[in-house]
């Protein structure tokens, strides 16, 4: 087993894969930055909930997914912008809308993580986690 060099990645492809295979919660392995990302998920209506378990050994993050009355999945396109082999970062004055307001990035900024919106408001730019519409 090789060790994990990207984190953010996994848990964006987990929540992809499950809402492919129409799951309705998925288990991630939790940290700081991931349960900052799932709140923010939540907050701007992309995911029902999430809940943090702790077993004995790690903390496991449990994301509860969104679909629409057609099971369609309230996510529909995620993808990791900035990562390990190539930091991505943006300046406030730069910051537009994504998808025409529809979508989001999430930032990691001097004032935590959050959303372009928020950035925007906060006149703060960041590296650009990732994209979500």
């Amino acid at each position: 087993m090789s060790a994990m060099t990207d984190p953010i990645a996994d848990m964006l492809t987990r929540l992809r894969n499950a809402m492919k295979a129409g799951h309705l919660i998925v288990d991630v392995p939790s940290s700081k930055m991931k349960v900052s990302i799932a709140k923010i998920l939540k907050d701007e209506g992309f995911i029902k909930n999430f809940k943090l378990n702790d077993d004995n050994r790690q903390k496991i993050l449990r994301i509860y997914l969104k679909y629409s009355e057609v099971n369609q999945p309230a996510i529909l396109d995620m993808r990791r912008i900035s990562k390990p082999g190539r930091r991505v970062y943006i300046k406030a004055e730069n910051l537009a809308p994504v998808y025409n307001n529809i979508g989001i990035w999430i930032l990691s900024t001097s004032k935590g993580i959050i959303t372009n919106k928020t950035a925007k408001k906060l006149n703060v730019g960041g590296e650009v986690i990732c994209e979500i519409s």
